[in-house]
């Protein structure tokens, strides 16, 4: 048969004992961490973020690798979506909090913002989620940029703690990070209720419509 075939015994004989080669043993196993990621993120993390958790673990993998092992078994994380309405005014949430931080009962009503910190390397950026009922912080994510991924990251942390069993309001500012569509999304996989500060006085009151975080 190999004769016939043109190709060499050697080879046969290889892959009789191997039929996958080393790469996709490795890919396989591979898959395994990725999905754990994935699944540990409610599906939201991508291959940039995965890779940097496979990193973490000591894994030495590059991103396109990652790309090409979650493409191939469709695991897909949120994606951007570019906007089809050019010039239309921003649709901000309305403002069901209205500043009344004196809640009931735990996990009805949660506060978000992001804050500076300057370290002797540069700046950090902390993200943090309180529960009015306690005022204690439920999720929290520190990064050196302010990509949205800080903010994603600690409601992840919040959601996952916490388990809310009824719709959650999460109140935030008009921050880029709190009006991606990531942000909406995960809001709505996880019954979570997203609302802004008030337009009209954003610059004037935004320190008093999120005065609990904001403090």
């Amino acid at each position: 048969m190999c004769r016939v075939l043109k190709i060499a015994r050697a080879g046969y004989y290889a892959w009789l004992h191997e039929p996958e080669s080393g790469r996709t043993i490795e890919d396989k196993r591979l898959l395994q961490l990725i999905r754990s990621s994935y699944d540990a993120s409610y599906g939201i993390y991508g291959y940039r973020r995965i890779t940097l958790d496979l990193k973490e673990l000591g894994e030495s993998c590059g991103p396109n690798r990652v790309l090409k092992i979650m493409k191939h078994n469709a695991v897909r994380g949120y994606k951007k979506h570019k906007s089809d309405g050019r010039g239309r005014p921003q649709i901000v949430p309305p403002n069901r909090l209205n500043r009344e931080f004196i809640v009931n009962t735990p996990d009805t009503s949660w506060v978000t913002d992001i804050t500076y910190i300057r370290t002797w390397q540069g700046w950090l950026y902390l993200a943090v989620i309180l529960d009015l009922y306690s005022r204690k912080v439920i999720g929290w994510s520190m990064k050196s940029t302010l990509a949205k991924d800080i903010v994603l990251d600690a409601l992840l942390i919040a959601v996952w703690r916490r388990r809310p069993s009824e719709p959650v309001i999460i109140h935030s500012d008009q921050g880029s990070q709190y009006s991606s569509g990531d942000w909406q999304k995960f809001c709505q996989k996880h019954n979570l209720i997203p609302q802004h500060e008030q337009t009209t006085c954003a610059v004037y009151c935004s320190c008093w419509d999120n005065a609990v975080a904001e403090s």
